[in-house]
This record gives structure tokens, C-alpha cells and sequence, in this order.
């Protein structure tokens, strides 16, 4: 009879050590784990996008804020309504004015070249490739946002929902935009 309970204690010390070799993250549970250097060329040109923009836009906020801005690149894919890849949509321009600001501004041009080998950029390229690889798997922390600003500045086009505020960053949904999680990233 003794064995009973030993035995159940074997099973639970085992389901314990189990569970705490499962990958989460802040975001949730990562099932897929890779580095940069083990990407597609493609792969690595859209997640180099995504980092880039985190980067210039959300470098020195709290990891959250820079997951935030990830997502609403991906957002804007999933709507349609943006462009169809992360670079389409980082790069993109609606009468001449780019959707992210640090894009056209000629100043980032030659700090594009001198960011890829500091800490900080190293810890945003493995942060966006994990969210180009997870993106559909973790939770959205602007539920579902396709416009932000800093919190600092009072854009015209701030009659959107208000969705949330992360760090210096307030993040807005479009009434029109519909997010379908199932489109899949580019």
C-alpha cells in the first residue's frame, strides 16, 4: 500500500521537471525555435524589416512595447489593407509620407549599417524572428492595432479606437481594418 503513494510522487515530481522545460516567453508558448542565421533568404529579409523597424521605432522600450510594434506590422498585413509582406508594409508610402516615419528619414540611413552588430539589435533580430516564426501563436498585446504614436506627439488621425498604451507608445485600431490571424505572414 505504501508503494501507492511513492508512486504517485514519482509521477508528479516527473510531470513537474517536465514542465519546466517548455519554452514560454513573455507572449505565450513558443513551439518554434530558431535562430536568424537558420532562416530562408527570404525569411531573413522580412524578419531584417521587422527588426529594423522595432529597432527605430521601438528600440529602447520595454521588450512588450517592441513586441507591440511587431505586431502591428503583422496586423497590417492581416488586414489587406497595408501590404502583403513585413517589408511591403515597413516600407510603405501613402502620398509620399512613409507609414514609419524613420524609413524616409535620411538620418537612418547610414545608422541602418551601424546597428546590426550592437546587443541591443542582436536581442531584437532574435525577438523578430521569433515573432515572424510564432506570430499566430501569441497573444496580441494591441489587440489587434494598425496605428500607433508616441505618446509625446497628437497626430490628426487620432479619432481611431483607442486600444491600448504600452511604454511611449498609444496604439489604435481602425474600424475598418479586420484582422484574420489565418492569412499566415510573409
Amino acid at each position: 500500500m505504501k508503494s501507492k503513494p511513492i508512486l504517485l510522487s514519482l509521477l508528479f515530481a516527473t510531470i513537474i521537471l517536465s514542465l519546466s522545460f517548455i519554452n514560454v516567453d513573455t507572449y505565450g508558448i513558443l513551439p518554434y525555435k530558431s535562430t536568424f542565421s537558420e532562416l530562408t533568404a527570404d525569411a531573413k529579409k522580412q524578419v531584417t524589416c521587422l527588426a529594423e523597424n522595432i529597432y527605430f521605432e521601438a528600440g529602447h522600450e520595454p521588450r512588450e512595447g517592441q513586441a507591440a510594434v511587431a505586431f502591428v506590422t503583422f496586423n497590417r498585413i492581416q488586414t489587406g489593407n497595408y501590404g502583403n509582406t513585413i517589408c511591403e508594409v515597413v516600407q510603405q508610402k501613402t502620398n509620399g509620407t512613409c507609414q514609419f516615419s524613420w524609413y524616409c528619414d535620411t538620418t537612418f540611413t547610414s545608422r541602418r549599417l551601424t546597428i546590426k552588430h550592437t546587443p541591443l539589435y542582436n536581442e531584437i533580430l532574435q525577438l523578430s524572428t521569433n515573432m515572424y516564426l510564432n506570430y499566430e501563436r501569441i497573444t496580441d498585446v494591441t489587440n489587434g492595432a494598425t496605428y500607433y504614436h508616441a505618446d509625446y506627439v497628437s497626430p490628426g488621425w487620432t479619432k481611431l479606437k483607442r486600444e491600448t498604451q504600452i511604454g511611449r507608445h498609444i496604439f489604435y485600431k481602425s474600424k475598418i481594418d479586420k484582422i484574420d490571424r489565418n492569412k499566415g505572414i510573409i
